[in-house]
């Protein structure tokens, strides 16, 4: 049976999600589960939600828990990542604090923009020492990266690593959810064909399964009848304009262009519902969150609903992400199937059958009108041969050409990383759409050294 090692696993929730799907394979039941964090009181909790998981489940698989990376790795067949280097604080703390003393606003800030660039800085370092000790202690593993930025990510393991590796995203299978929602048609009758980059991977195909009539007019339809989600206004806007639905979220969407936040025009951010600064209030939510679901584990007291809603009103978050967040914390004990695709390729790969699911791969021609070797999302065949992706061939010119502006700012994060050189950081910064539609270059470069100087040790030397 498989080693499968999470990296990480103090992210307890995401990791109790993975172990409910795994497990609730008969085929992987028997399996070693390994839960390895630099993090033993988060470890703790995980191993618990571990025995609680295997307890609803009725399984007995070998459990390991250690905070030794070598350890964890020796003999793994499966590596899930799923680590946030430098954390909430002072990560992504620092990642908004010091672009908003510039003027720059954000709202995820894992992704693009100047917060995803120094976050792709701090965790490729770590991502690359991961993959070479793997390398060594588990060469033929399959490497399942949920970390993001994901396609910088995924650049810098296939340019410096010879693993194999795929990157998981949940956006694809989400919207396509979402818009079976806004046109009333039910999400198992639908067929869609998506391809791009991560988080900016548009539905190429989106059709009635069983009839093979093109559903986009009904999604044109709730445009003209003025039904887009109060939450999707800029993802509706940019569906207008391309002709084509993109996979990510308005609130992600928003930051990877030039055209909604902008300081010259702030009545953008109230017209297309543009929730500033999201992130930050979706973390402080995660921390009360946990804080409350620990303290219902150690008293056996379910937390009461109005007693969550009044813990994250005073929070900056979508309505929305508040409703998923009280959603979460009411089901923190639930095992549930999730639409994650991370156990789906480990059973396929284990029992032969075959799957298709999107994953992040290197484009080796792949997309023929996008860079080679940068990071694609398509969709891949998975079966007892591993990840097989899609050939796509060209995009439509103009997804393409927006695709590439956010690739550039990938690339040059990547070579940043790579080869140590600081310019190239300057370069990214320079580069980004949104970043460069606010600020000078003068501006960019002043804010790039605070940021370089903010993150001290969790950065390596660059020159």
């Amino acid at each position: 049976m498989p080693k499968i090692t999470f990296i990480g696993a103090g992210s307890t929730v995401f990791a109790k999600n993975l172990m409910g799907d795994i497990f609730s394979y008969p085929e992987l039941a028997d399996s070693t589960l390994c839960l390895m964090d630099i993090d033993a009181q988060r470890l703790a909790t995980s191993e618990s939600v571990a025995h609680k998981v295997m307890s609803v489940l009725g399984v007995n698989p070998t459990l390991e828990v250690t905070t030794d990376r070598e350890t964890a790795l020796k003999g793994a067949d499966y590596v899930i990542c799923m680590i946030q280097v430098g954390g909430y604080k002072p990560a992504t703390v620092i990642d908004f604090e010091i672009p908003r003393k510039y003027g720059l606003r954000q709202t995820i800030a894992d992704t693009l923009g100047i917060g995803g660039i120094m976050r792709g800085l701090r965790t490729i370092p770590v991502l690359l020492d991961i993959a070479h000790d793997m390398e060594r202690l588990c060469p033929n593993a399959m490497f399942i990266n949920y970390v993001n930025p994901m396609c910088m990510n995924q650049w810098a393991l296939t340019r410096g690593s010879n693993i194999r590796t795929v990157g998981l995203c949940h956006s694809v299978p989400h919207t396509a959810h979402e818009l079976s929602h806004d046109i009333g048609v039910p999400y198992e009758d639908i067929n869609y064909l998506v391809a791009g980059i991560n988080h900016m991977a548009f539905y190429l195909k989106f059709e009635n399964k069983h009839t093979g009539e093109d559903l986009y007019p009904l999604l044109h339809q709730v445009v003209a009848d003025g039904r887009m989600p109060e939450w999707n206004l800029v993802r509706y806007e940019m569906f207008k304009r391309l002709g084509y639905f993109v996979t990510e979220s308005s609130e992600h969407f928003s930051e990877y262009v030039p055209w909604f936040i902008k300081s010259s025009r702030p009545e953008l951010i109230e017209e297309f519902n543009i929730p500033l600064e999201e992130y930050i209030g979706r973390c402080e939510a995660q921390i009360i969150g946990w804080n409350m679901a620990q303290a219902a584990r150690e008293s056996g007291q379910p937390v009461p609903e109005s007693a969550i809603r009044e813990a994250l009103e005073p929070l900056v978050m979508m309505t929305r992400s508040k409703q998923w967040t009280v959603q979460g914390m009411m089901n923190y004990d639930k095992v549930e199937r999730s639409v994650e695709y991370g156990s789906l390729i480990i059973h396929s790969m284990e029992t032969a059958t075959p799957r298709r699911i999107y994953g992040n791969v290197s484009n080796q021609g792949i997309i023929s009108n996008l860079p080679q070797g940068c990071s694609v999302e398509v969709p891949c065949l998975v079966d007892a041969n591993g990840i097989q992706p899609t050939t796509i061939g060209n995009i439509p010119p103009h997804l393409a050409a927006l695709m590439q502006t956010n690739i550039n700012v990938q690339a040059l994060t990547v070579e940043a990383a790579i080869t140590r050189k600081r310019e190239h950081i300057y370069h990214a910064a320079m580069l980004d759409p949104h970043t460069a539609a606010e600020l000078s270059l003068d501006q960019i470069w002043s804010m790039v050294d605070e940021l370089i100087e903010a993150h001290g040790a969790m950065l390596p030397a660059y020159h």
